[in-house]
């Protein structure tokens, strides 16, 4: 089982930024995709980034939905076992509940579909 709790969310005037964490216990491992999605108030849930390795690299890529491009940058941290989200130049379009995943991967094609969700955290950026 692998525990996932995001934090950092918060209110926000557009063009600011700020920087969600998630942090993960349980049976992780360097090679688990982990990502982000968010959902806003009537719609779908959307993916929004993930960084992904295949097993034996050394380094990571980072895959993002259009919308963000440019502006929100996803890392991580093995050694403290924790994701990151930096999110510069918000938009009000960009609030929404931000959700940490993970899921047991090989590929760096991010995988679809995610085992393991965090409870979620709230970004509000006001115009």
């Amino acid at each position: 089982q692998v525990q996932l709790v995001e934090s950092g969310g918060g209110l926000v005037q557009a063009g600011g930024s700020l920087r969600l964490s998630c942090a993960a216990s349980g049976r992780t491992s360097a090679t688990y995709a982990m990502g982000w999605f968010r959902q806003a108030p009537g719609k779908e849930r959307e993916f929004v980034a993930a960084i992904t390795r295949r097993p034996g690299w050394i380094g990571y890529m980072p895959t993002y939905v259009d919308s963000v491009k440019g502006r929100f940058t996803i890392s991580r941290d093995n050694a403290k076992n924790t994701l990151y989200l930096q999110m510069n130049s918000l938009k009000p379009e960009d609030t929404a509940v931000y959700y940490c995943v993970a899921k047991e991967w090989g590929d760096l094609t991010p995988p679809i579909e995610y085992d393991y969700w965090g409870q979620g955290t709230q970004v509000t950026v006001s115009s």
